[in-house]
């Protein structure tokens, strides 16, 4: 069972898939375009590769984080959309510089395809992420609301 979805995040995910459509030219959910915001919710929090998104805050913080990537972050619900995005990520400088320069690259060009890089549990435990499509979530007047990750393998 997903968490009760407040209003906000259930039109912040609707942009989230609305955006990686525009971007991929392709489906995030199947059949999306007829879901209702509650069941895209429901839909994308179950998907089973790990779907993350952060706000545009200075210092961005996860906004949404699904049950595959609650899993492999070793995080509850609560604690992870409270976590700066940057924190998902060792702290060693390469592994940040790293990072940053995907976030501006995606920032630049829209999306980025087939990322790879090293992230760490809430546990401490390393693990590598790869295949990952990272792109900005916009609104429908092409507002930047965030960006969203999904992490293929």
């Amino acid at each position: 069972m997903p968490p009760a979805f407040s209003p906000q995040t259930l039109r912040f995910l609707t942009h989230l898939a609305g955006s990686y459509q525009h971007w991929k030219g392709e489906a995030l959910v199947a059949g999306q375009a007829t879901l209702s915001p509650e069941a895209l919710g429901a839909a994308l929090f179950e998907m089973p590769e790990p779907l993350v998104a952060h706000g545009v805050e200075a210092d961005p913080i996860f906004c949404f984080g699904n049950r595959a990537a609650l899993t492999l972050w070793e995080m509850r619900w609560e604690d992870f959309t409270r976590l700066p995005s940057r924190m998902s990520a060792p702290p060693a400088s390469a592994t940040q510089q790293d990072r940053n320069r995907l976030m501006a690259e995606a920032l630049t060009k829209g999306f980025v395809d087939d990322y790879a890089g090293l992230r760490v549990s809430a546990t401490g435990r390393l693990f590598e992420i790869r295949d990952t499509v990272l792109w900005n979530v916009v609104d429908g007047q092409g507002r930047r609301l965030g960006q969203a990750a999904a992490v293929r393998g």
